[in-house]
């Protein structure tokens, strides 16, 4: 919370927080009161060695059905995904071998090692190269040895080009290929265990939602907002990502705007918020006119996107393309006078995004995606419209393919008058 002078405490209401603390000369913001909240994780089974032996599995059946030796992956993501290994990236390489048979290698520093085997989750060769080793001769030595290196060697989308170009160098005439086959292959279909965590973490945001609501008030800034939404979630067992807050005029831009703005009656309030559990995203936007009475326009708009993520939920059918999503959207919006296309005012992003491990994962509901939808795909849906000068509304839900069509993982407000 921020810095006020016990004078001003009523104005961010004594029921959401305890009294502010003071010692001569210095006052300190109030904590928030979370003690009507509790852990809602505790039932969360993070993924298990059985999950991740099926990941690999599958990884290695796609490889030998694209023809591919093996798959170089650095930290992030896809290294937590197939490995569990938790590490950065740094000047310093560590990496992971995902080869066609057999176990999967780690690269790192050798005086790294004994860090790695701390998340290390699967059965794993490690191999370590010292400071004054090249490590890409270490994942050279390892495809060589394996005899794999004369077949495609894939590469993750994210690697650095230092990793890719090195490897090139130390494999001359080595065939370097996409690995998006296998690694988005596995990661864009999520399995049972994977919904029931992000099912999890979009609980935790929803909860989070319902106690702050009541509790924002005039005179907070747009971080005085988040820091509360933040708190929340973490009481709920959630780990916080990001929680936005865009007031008034802000909200016409979909990621803010550096001018300070406080919360007051008739404002627009725009939130966009997200945690994990056991490493898997919520994303969840809620739009509200503080202190109700919205004006006709706002809750024209407000309701216009409401239908626009009905559209969108209705157009994600099993075998439409990903772009088909975006393109419904958009002729709707056209009708109603927004637009055209991507233009102002109406919507200048894409209806929606992958989310799983990471918060955005490949694929896209834009247009132009020609990926086919298919079950335990997973998408947020946040057809907003922005109104420059003025405000903007987005309501953002995320769903997920079954067999039967989408499903949501939050359903959409009711109404501007009923947001969370």
């Amino acid at each position: 919370m921020r810095m006020l002078p016990i004078g001003r405490r009523e104005l961010l209401g004594m029921g959401a927080l305890v009294p502010l603390l003071s010692v001569p000369g210095i006052v300190r913001a109030a904590e928030p009161d979370l003690s009507d909240l509790h852990d809602i994780t505790a039932e969360a089974k993070p993924i298990d060695a059985a999950e991740r032996a099926r990941r690999l599995a599958r990884a290695q059946a796609l490889m030998k059905a694209n023809g591919i030796g093996a798959v170089v992956i650095e930290p992030g993501s896809s290294m937590v995904y197939f490995t569990g290994v938790e590490w950065w990236r740094s000047e310093r390489l560590t990496a992971a071998i995902l080869p066609v048979e057999g176990k999967v290698c780690i690269v790192t520093p050798f005086f790294e090692e004994l860090s790695v085997h701390e998340t290390l989750a699967i059965p794993a060769e490690v191999r370590v190269w010292q400071e004054d080793e090249d490590p890409l001769a270490v994942v050279a030595g390892f495809l060589k040895d394996r005899k794999l290196a004369a077949q495609p060697i894939a590469i993750e989308e994210s690697v650095r080009f230092f990793a890719f170009d090195g490897l090139r160098k130390v494999l001359p005439g080595a065939r370097l290929v996409s690995a998006n086959p296998v690694v988005r292959g596995c990661r864009m279909v999520k399995t049972p265990a994977e919904l029931a965590l992000m099912q999890t973490a979009t609980d935790v945001t929803i909860a989070a939602y319902r106690w702050l609501h009541p509790r924002v008030e005039k005179g907070m800034r747009q971080q005085d907002v988040s820091a509360l939404m933040s708190a929340a979630t973490k009481k709920l067992g959630g780990s916080p990502e990001f929680s936005m807050c865009l007031i008034g005029e802000s909200a016409a831009y979909p990621h803010g705007s550096k001018q300070p703005q406080t919360v007051d009656v008739g404002h627009i309030v725009l939130m966009d918020c997200g945690c994990t559990v056991h490493g898997y995203q919520s994303d969840v936007s809620r739009t509200w006119v503080h202190g109700g009475n919205a004006t006709p326009e706002q809750r024209k708009v407000w309701d216009q996107v409401h239908r626009g993520q009905q559209v969108a939920f209705a157009a994600a059918k099993i075998g439409a393309p990903a772009g088909s999503v975006d393109d419904a959207v958009r002729v709707f919006y056209e009708s109603l006078g927004y637009g055209p296309g991507y233009k102002l005012p109406g919507l200048s992003h894409r209806t929606g995004h992958g989310i799983g491990l990471d918060g955005h994962e490949p694929v896209n509901l834009v247009r132009g995606e020609t990926t086919k939808l298919a079950p335990g795909m997973c998408f947020s849906d946040e057809p907003g419209i922005y109104i420059p000068g003025k405000f903007g509304v987005r309501l953002e839900d995320c769903f997920h393919m079954t067999g039967a069509g989408p499903k949501w993982f939050s359903e959409p407000p009711r109404s501007i008058d009923e947001p969370v």
